[in-house]
C-alpha cells in the first residue's frame, strides 16, 4: 500500500503556488483552494474580499517515502517572501498571507524547526511572519482557478508574476522536476 500524506501551504496567490508545486513530478496531486478562515464556506468572491478570513492555499498529496515534508517546506520557504505580512508582491490582503497548515505534530515540529533555522541563519533581512497553524477545512477552488498557469501561460500575470517564480524554482530545484 502506498503511503500518502497531506501538506497545506499558503504563500500568496494560489495560481503561483500551484504552478510551482506541480513542477514536482514526485507529488501525487496539488489542489488550489481556501483554508484558515472563519466563514463556514469559502468561494473566491468572499475570500478575495477578505470577508471569509481564508487564505488562498494549496493542498498537496505526497508519498513521504518519495519526497519528504522537509523538502516540501524548503520549496515553500524559497519560492515566496515569508517576511511580508499579508502580501506577496502586488497581491495584498490576508488571503495572500504566508502560512503553513500542519496536519500532524510531526509536521508542526518540522515547520517550526525549519522556520527557526532560517531565522538563525539570517536567510532573510526581515523577520519571518509565516503563520504555523493547525490545518482546518480545505475548500477546493473553483474550476477556473485550477491549472491557471497552463490555461493562461501568455497572460500578463503569468509572464510578470509566475514566470519569475518558476525561474527561481528551477534554479534551485531542477533535480526534483
Amino acid at each position: 500500500m502506498i503511503k500518502t500524506e497531506t501538506a497545506t501551504f499558503a504563500n500568496g496567490c494560489f495560481w503561483c503556488t500551484e504552478t510551482i508545486f506541480k513542477q514536482l513530478k514526485v507529488v501525487s496531486s496539488v489542489t488550489p483552494g481556501y483554508t484558515g478562515g472563519t466563514a463556514e464556506d469559502a468561494e473566491y468572491k468572499d475570500v478575495s474580499s477578505g470577508k471569509s478570513g481564508h487564505a488562498e492555499a494549496i493542498q498537496i498529496e505526497f508519498n513521504p517515502d518519495v519526497i519528504s515534508y522537509k523538502v516540501l517546506l524548503d520549496v515553500f520557504w524559497h519560492t515566496h517572501n515569508p517576511t511580508t505580512l499579508n502580501r506577496q508582491g502586488a497581491d495584498v490582503g490576508t488571503q495572500y498571507r504566508s502560512a503553513i497548515f500542519y496536519h500532524s505534530s510531526e509536521q508542526k515540529a518540522a515547520a517550526e524547526t525549519s522556520n527557526n533555522e532560517l531565522e538563525a541563519k539570517g536567510t532573510y533581512d526581515d523577520p519571518i511572519v509565516t503563520e504555523i497553524v493547525a490545518a482546518s477545512k480545505f475548500y477546493p477552488a473553483e474550476e477556473f482557478h485550477k491549472d491557471f498557469y497552463l490555461k493562461n501561460t501568455g497572460s500578463m500575470y503569468c509572464r510578470l508574476v509566475i514566470d519569475p517564480k518558476l525561474e527561481k524554482f528551477w534554479e534551485r530545484y531542477k533535480h526534483l522536476t
